[in-house]
């Protein structure tokens, strides 16, 4: 393993700073993909500037219309156990719960997982799902992107060198608004995800309207249910349900692996969708 120089800055500013003066370093949150990336030879940094000492970089705040913000390096538990996540986004919270075993939720960080960008993670397609913006933390400008503009394909986002993550948004809810998010698991519960669906939409007299539906683990990020969303329309009822579930077939690329070959995920892919659209009108 080859040795490398170590940085912890303490301010935003001073991990730009150390970003602009080298622009091969690696940026370091968790540190759960980092280390086993490092492990197996993938990743030889020579350089690596940890976020984890940044001041308030793992804050969570809710503002007075329900909105979230959350610092990159605030842990899937502490998503899981924050009052304010519970109060305002309390699908979001059960999503992070179900990210691998505890030992790696107190470590692994939102932020963390964003940037990663692996598509059978469970996080990055919850927040797709509530369509969530990334700041980015780049030289004289922070700007919002939309999370799902982010993910380009496995492991790959459009951040640019010297570009990292500062904090993730996501707006407060209207009071019909309900989320979901389902994870088929074979082997393990703590297992990566065979197939995985976030749905959110807004619920009126058992109808839905405006859904927005991502997978996850069926492509190489985020997929998004675009056949499934325009067959159910605006104020789509729960008959209809499974004929615009049979349309994600064509919205999503899963290959053949270890967790069930590519029609087996996509006949996943179905029954779940259905099961997260009638969860929401539940």
């Amino acid at each position: 393993m080859n040795g490398f120089t170590y940085h912890e800055p303490t301010t935003w500013p001073a991990a730009q700073d150390l970003i602009a003066r080298e622009p091969d370093a690696t940026m370091l949150a968790g540190g759960t993909a980092f280390t086993l990336l490092l492990r197996q030879g993938l990743i030889r940094p020579t350089t690596v500037v940890s976020l984890r000492r940044i001041s308030g970089a793992n804050r969570i705040l809710a503002d007075s219309h329900g909105g979230l913000w959350i610092g990159a390096m605030a842990t899937h538990s502490t998503v899981v156990r924050s009052p304010e996540v519970r109060r305002n986004w309390p699908e979001f919270a059960d999503a992070a719960a179900t990210v691998a075993t505890l030992r790696i939720r107190n470590q692994a960080t939102i932020g963390g997982s964003v940037a990663h960008a692996d598509p059978a993670s469970d996080v990055p397609v919850m927040l797709a799902a509530l369509d969530a913006q990334v700041i980015v933390r780049k030289p004289n400008a922070a700007p919002r992107v939309p999370i799902d503009q982010l993910f380009i394909d496995t492991f790959t986002t459009s951040l640019a060198p010297g570009e990292f993550i500062e904090s993730i948004q996501i707006a407060g809810r209207g009071p019909n608004t309900r989320a979901v998010y389902l994870k088929y698991t074979p082997r393990s519960v703590d297992d990566y995800a065979t197939v995985s669906v976030a749905a959110r939409a807004e619920v009126e007299e058992g109808r839905l309207r405006a859904p927005r539906i991502f997978l996850g683990a069926v492509g190489g990020r985020p997929m998004r249910a675009m056949s499934v969303e325009a067959a159910l329309g605006d104020g789509t009822e729960a008959r209809a349900f499974a004929d615009a579930a049979a349309l994600v077939r064509s919205d999503i690329d899963p290959i053949d692996d270890v967790r069930g070959s590519a029609e087996y995920k996509r006949e996943m892919a179905r029954v779940f969708v259905e099961r997260a659209l009638r969860t929401l009108v539940a």
